[in-house]
């Protein structure tokens, strides 16, 4: 039987590994904005350290750089191309399953723990997320990888285990801030009460973990801190140079009440209590989620007269405990919002259906599971019928074999046989998503899985869907931002006032010649790109925003300044910066279109307008030129 359950976990982890990694190359360089980050970090120890855009260093991403490192060694190793780059992301997909297994598999039968792996295998989101170069793919991870730490740590009291989780969830700061603390409140809590030591102990465990986040984080920070401002790259996203700022404000409080903290300002993006099932986010994460929330309810109640030690209800409130706040801040959040952060609830789903199954089924609760399954089909019956056109017979076919599979689960005795059908029916709907999410490329700032259901932004151009009435998207690496009412769009790097970027590309568009826009990268000429090859700078050229620079970066290898960071409103370089690298002789050209899209002015509630400034200091006092239908300014020429 111990054989069997190997061959099974192998023949599991072996099917993610094609899943995840099938079709890689498709999706070019996905995240161009995180692609140059990459690549600067494999030419510049400094930049892979600090998470420069560019070589030269002249500013960081707007997140701290740990997703990178992986991602910059392989590329290190292998050369700069799409596999080397997005098979790290894949093979932390598969390492999430085997967590996620091992977890379901601790206090149950091996097929609990399969089970779990095959949920998380084929959420659409996770096949998403794991086969891009977001952040994400390493916070889910250190996350999943806590958890299991916790439930072990639980087991026995256990100081070692507990320890590592505080350690991985510090780490998972370093991918992706304050999100990877969401978990902390209820990891801790759970502890506290369940824990099989006195409570001396439990608080004393909890502190040294607490003092192992710290350390795990903090080392990073501390480091950027000793570091004068003037030898290292600036910190994108901040206003003042400073990661603290970047974490609780940009990163932190303003993405809980929508304030700004040096953006160009935040809507409220329809944030409510059923966020996670609508036509944006329910596809990609809510196929399981009911099931998930009914079976966390069942086994508790199930469970109300253990002993307060029992590890089997502290375990599903570990999991429980992350679903419930996590979801709960995602869905209540008054920041921007996109439907692929879910993928940090995923783990948490597959562990509670995995166990959750497996423990009812032991304690022959085969009512409750019937229900469960009734639900879970009619729920995905709704879910593919928002993707109108798509394979419309799927839906009725898992509304038929559930609902029979459940019936056959009250009236018969072959019950294996039925379950498997029960199983299959459950998940054939986030399966059908997760192939469609393989097989379709990905690229841009704001990725989504599987068909269009109508409530997202585009699949392989994730940046270049701009809806109604002449409203622009702002946004940061991650795609975050927000609707400008009024037609105030940011163009070419976020600065002008309905402009469009280089090549004449508005927002996450791909126009011939030019270097991208908000939302994603072009790719230059064939004239240009030999022109800005010309070495001998240390920039070979400045532009404004991040993935404009991007598109530049990655098509001729040289560092591109990236005016601003992403949404052009940092103060890095100030215009006084700027003209001294101009005297020295630093930077080549400037490019742009004519300054009429991000020369003028900016827009948005916050942020520096020193690219709007150096924009028109350029134009002033600089000839401008079109090669490859890009205006050029050569800065060594008046």
């Amino acid at each position: 039987m111990k054989d069997k359950s190997r061959w099974a976990l192998a023949a599991l982890l072996a099917g993610t590994g094609v899943l995840y990694v099938w079709g890689l190359g498709a999706s070019g360089w996905a995240n161009a904005y995180y692609a140059a980050a990459v690549q600067a970090g494999s030419q510049s120890w400094k930049a892979f350290f600090f998470g420069a855009s560019d070589a030269a260093n002249a500013i960081t991403v707007d997140k701290t750089p740990a997703a990178l490192w992986p991602m910059g060694l392989s590329v290190r190793l292998f050369g700069l191309n799409t596999w080397a780059m997005l098979v790290p992301q894949a093979l932390m997909g598969v390492a999430t399953v085997a967590l996620v297994h091992a977890s379901a598999r601790r206090l149950f039968t091996p097929w609990a723990g399969l089970l779990a792996g095959a949920v998380m295998a084929l959420t659409p989101v996770a096949v998403l997320m794991f086969r891009f170069n977001n952040p994400d793919a390493l916070l889910v991870l250190l996350l999943t990888a806590a958890g299991y730490c916790v439930v072990r740590a639980q087991e026995r009291g256990a100081t070692r285990w507990l320890v590592l989780a505080g350690a991985a969830i510090g780490f998972a700061f370093l991918a992706k801030m304050l999100q990877a603390f969401l978990v902390l409140p209820g990891f801790a809590l759970v502890y506290l009460v369940t824990a099989p030591v006195p409570v001396r102990r439990r608080l004393w465990q909890l502190l040294a973990a607490g003092a192992t986040t710290v350390a795990a984080a903090g080392w990073w920070l501390l480091a950027v801190a000793l570091v004068p401002a003037g030898e290292r790259p600036y910190i994108g996203g901040s206003q003042g140079d400073s990661v603290l700022e970047l974490a609780l404000g940009y990163n932190g409080i303003g993405r809980l009440n929508g304030d700004d903290y040096g953006g160009l300002g935040n809507l409220d993006q329809q944030a409510g209590w059923l966020r996670l099932f609508d036509t944006e986010a329910g596809g990609q994460i809510a196929w399981l989620l009911p099931a998930a929330l009914a079976l966390l309810v069942a086994v508790t109640w199930r469970t109300r007269r253990a002993a307060r030690t029992d590890a089997v209800r502290a375990a599903f409130w570990v999991w429980g405990s992350w679903l419930v706040v996590t979801g709960l801040v995602f869905s209540l959040m008054r920041g921007i919002f996109h439907a692929y952060y879910t993928v940090a609830l995923a783990p948490a789903i597959a562990v509670l259906v995995g166990m959750g199954v497996a423990a009812l089924w032991e304690r022959g609760a085969r009512r409750t599971l019937a229900v469960v399954v009734m639900g879970t089909v009619v729920w995905a019956y709704v879910l593919l019928s928002r993707s109108a056109g798509w394979n419309p017979w799927l839906g009725i076919a898992v509304v038929v074999a559930g609902l029979v599979a459940a019936l056959a689960m009250l009236l018969t005795r072959r019950v294996t046989a039925v379950a498997a059908v029960a199983v299959v029916a459950c998940l054939a709907g986030p399966a059908a998503y997760a192939v469609d999410t393989a097989a379709t490329p990905h690229t841009g700032a704001i990725p989504t899985a599987g068909p269009s259901t109508g409530g997202g932004f585009g699949r392989a151009g994730g940046g270049g869907f701009r809806p109604g009435g002449g409203r622009a998207f702002r946004q940061d690496g991650d795609g975050d931002g927000a609707w400008d009412g009024d037609g105030a769009g940011a163009g070419s790097g976020g600065v002008g006032r309905g402009g469009m970027g280089p090549g004449g590309m508005g927002p996450g568009g791909r126009g011939r010649g030019g270097g991208g826009g908000l939302l994603d990268a072009g790719a230059p000429s064939a004239e240009l790109t030999a022109l800005l090859k010309a070495g001998g700078y240390t920039w070979t050229a400045a532009t404004v925003g991040s993935n404009n620079a991007a598109g530049y970066q990655l098509a001729t290898g040289l560092p591109v300044m990236a005016v601003g960071g992403f949404n052009g409103t940092d103060p890095a370089p100030t215009l006084e910066e700027f003209q001294r690298h101009v005297a020295a002789g630093k930077i080549h050209y400037f490019l742009g279109t004519g300054m009429g899209g991000f020369g003028t002015g900016r827009t948005g509630a916050g942020g520096s307008d020193d690219a709007a400034r150096i924009a028109a200091w350029v134009q002033e006092n600089f000839t401008a030129t079109t090669v490859g239908g890009v205006t050029v300014f050569d800065l060594t020429r008046k």
